[in-house]
């Protein structure tokens, strides 16, 4: 079977959303909808993808363990809890990547002084290294990844995904 859905294509991705349609009718769906958290969905994967197999894999680190390291560099020494919120990932995933990153003495932990199931991550030297190197390459491909987008549909699309991650974050938290 041909890629469909999941074609860099655009008119091969159009064609499909056409067969969705066509299978569903008759359905109350909103198709608009489905369609936008879709190429969402297939965009994020496609670009954490691409960086894995051309700019990670050149320093053995996955995903979580770029964004761990990046969190740290960013905001400095955090409890794992935020770690992982900030990642992306439950506690239990955090675990298994700090054990990974500490084994490569990129991480350390920091045990808190007053609680002791409290537990802070901080970078080593030798991972500040890591991510000083690994970042500029990052976000070269960043860039080329948002390439075919002017500056300007560049900050639109950001300011539309920061809305959507608000409405998402709304119906996780309805306190917010």
């Amino acid at each position: 079977m041909s890629r469909r859905i999941a074609s860099s294509e655009a008119s091969v991705v159009s064609q499909a959303e056409r067969d969705i349609r066509a299978r569903l009718e008759g359905h109350e769906l909103d198709f608009t909808a489905m369609s936008a958290v879709s190429n969402i969905y297939r965009a994020g994967s496609a670009v954490r993808h691409h960086m894995e197999r051309t700019v990670l894999s050149d320093h053995d680190l996955s995903w979580v363990a770029f964004t761990v390291l990046w969190v740290l560099w960013i905001w400095g020494d955090q409890e794992t809890g935020h770690v992982a919120e900030e990642a992306g990932v439950t506690k239990g995933t955090l675990t298994g990547v700090i054990k990974t990153l500490q084994g490569r003495r990129l991480i350390r932990r920091l045990p808190h002084r007053d609680d002791r199931r409290r537990v802070s991550i901080g970078l080593t030297g030798s991972g500040r290294r890591l991510i000083e190197t690994v970042f500029p390459a990052f976000n070269r491909h960043e860039a080329v990844a948002v390439a075919g987008l002017t500056r300007a549909e560049q900050e639109e699309l950001a300011r539309l995904l920061r809305k959507v991650l608000r409405a998402t974050s709304a119906l996780d938290d309805p306190t917010r």
